[in-house]
């Protein structure tokens, strides 16, 4: 039976509403490490962009723009060319039904549900370096040789690349303003946008760089943007000029030799023209500008390569400013993603740092360690801690043997209002502990002795009672605290006061 353009419409609603359902299943499970979290991030995100296709889909047939759906909703009505026949119509999709079963007899109604829940167990395929370690380090060797063998760069270590790349408002304008340059940009933008995308599916680029173009479009208008700063901004002057000579002021060529070498070579690989030669034939060339345009010098006099600039004179601009301000565009975007990898990078150093210390054999068997703790830890939180008679938890995390929670009564807890509503773990520490320094120092300030009378006396008001009884039974002046108030030496031994102090005083204890 052929599908229709309404069942058609109906299946992908029901797709669009079971995929969304599956994709809120899959965020309720919390993920027991990084890798899992990978693997879900990427399932929600290949569901959302399932989605949105599907939606793509449902939007084209609602435009209905071959009255596709029109017509076949007029057919279900009975609409013919003769006139309406809801009977007739009714009957011959009864009878296409019933001749599609007939042909299928065995033919069973799949449930949808269950391919849909294997994809909460799917784990997608995401492709990383064997540096990047499932997204855990950056990989930017690349990006470091380009530095390192560029004019813009400097001759240092991977190490110190790594706390320099996000840094290029400390490189000169004038050496930013070279295609090599550029390229360098456009390759680091272009790997961190992918290492992003790879590590952090769900989040949304467009709407973070929509909102990074937005706030460099009003600092470079107002030449606040980091690194390109105008300069000269009080002559109407832009930093791209200050590398060209106005020959206005020369009127012959050894004037414009006083200049100096370097001046004339930086004026002339400005112009795009050679840079070579004496300061005598660098001033001739650079003099020839002057009244004649670059368009009309001899191409011998350009560098190889070379465009050139598109005016002569005083008012040569050495780059348009457009390619400038996307360059610029492109550092203010590659330091937002180095603010949202911040963490990543920091663990990149680290892990350059180590691994200068450690053998290629030493890196194999760590990087096989970290694989096997990553899948163990895993195994342990799935399975579940058999422990039927509620055993309390030891430093491992599993129950205590019973024998040990039989011997010292561990599963009972004992408070003691004297010692500050205390608690005691056990029968053997909460009958230790009316020796102990915390039950004296209570049964002293409330007056009474602590003697043997009060064993098992935990309330204060049942102390107050039993002492008030013993004073009444003795008397007031009978009581003897030389005899009856106990002391404990750090052995344990117990002695009254009169006993204990003697030994002190002799040195025994």
């Amino acid at each position: 039976m052929s599908s229709t353009l309404l069942e058609v419409t109906r299946a992908a609603h029901e797709d669009v509403e079971r995929l969304e359902r599956l994709i809120v299943k899959d965020l309720q499970n919390e993920p027991p490490t990084g890798k899992d979290r990978l693997y879900q991030s990427h399932r929600v995100r290949n569901n959302i962009d399932t989605i949105i296709a599907t939606t793509e889909k449902l939007i084209e047939i609602y435009e209905d723009k071959d009255n596709a759906r029109k017509d076949e909703i007029a057919a279900l009505g009975g609409q013919t060319a003769t006139g309406i026949n809801v009977f007739s119509a009714f009957y011959d999709r009864l009878k296409e039904i019933r001749e599609y079963h007939r042909k299928h007899p065995a033919a069973r109604v799949v449930d949808a549900n269950e391919e849909f829940e294997a994809l909460l167990k799917e784990e997608p395929v995401i492709e990383f370096s064997g540096e990047e370690a499932l997204g855990r380090y950056l990989d930017l060797h690349e990006l470091f040789n380009q530095y390192i063998n560029s004019k813009f760069g400097a001759k240092i270590e991977y190490s110190a690349y790594l706390d320099v790349f996000s840094q290029p408002h400390n490189i000169p304008w004038k050496l930013k303003s070279t295609r090599q340059y550029r390229e360098y940009m456009e390759n680091l933008l272009e790997y961190l946008i992918y290492f992003f995308q790879r590590t952090e599916p769900l989040q949304d680029l467009d709407r973070i760089f929509s909102k990074v173009e937005a706030e460099f479009e009003e600092q470079w208008a107002d030449g606040q943007v980091q690194g390109w700063e105008k300069q000269g901004q009080e002559n109407g002057d832009d930093p791209a000029q200050d590398a060209v000579i106005d020959l206005d002021y020369y009127s012959t060529v050894e004037e414009l030799m006083e200049v100096g070498p370097e001046k004339l070579k930086e004026a002339l690989a400005a112009l795009g023209l050679k840079t070579g030669g004496t300061v005598q034939q660098r001033a001739e060339r650079l003099f020839l500008t002057k009244h004649t345009p670059l368009e009309k010098l001899d191409k011998k006099h350009f560098a190889k390569g070379s465009r050139g600039p598109e005016q002569n004179g005083s008012t040569v601009v050495p780059q348009d400013i457009n390619n400038l301000k996307d360059v610029a565009s492109i550092e203010a975007k590659m330091k937002k993603l180095c603010d949202l990898l911040s963490k990543t990078i920091e663990q990149t150093k680290e892990n350059v740092v180590k691994k200068q210390a450690l053998t290629y054999e030493e890196m194999e068997q760590e990087r096989e360690e970290e694989e096997t703790q990553i899948d163990t830890e895993s195994d342990e939180e799935d399975q579940q801690i058999y422990n039927p008679l509620k055993l309390p938890m030891g430093w491992d995390g599993k129950p205590i043997p019973y024998w040990l929670y039989k011997l010292h009564g561990l599963g009972q807890e004992f408070k003691c209002e004297i010692c500050g509503n205390y608690s005691y773990w056990g029968r053997r520490a909460f009958e230790r502990h009316f020796k102990e320094w915390r039950h004296q120092h209570g049964m002293r300030c409330l007056g009474i002795p602590n003697t043997k009378n009060f064993n098992e006396i935990t309330n204060i008001e049942e102390a107050k009672e039993l002492w008030g009884r013993i004073q009444e039974r003795q008397g007031v002046n009978k009581w003897r605290p030389d005899l009856e108030e106990e002391y404990e030496d750090k052995e344990g031994n117990i002695y009254n006061k009169k006993t204990y102090t003697d030994l002190q005083r002799q040195g025994l204890i």
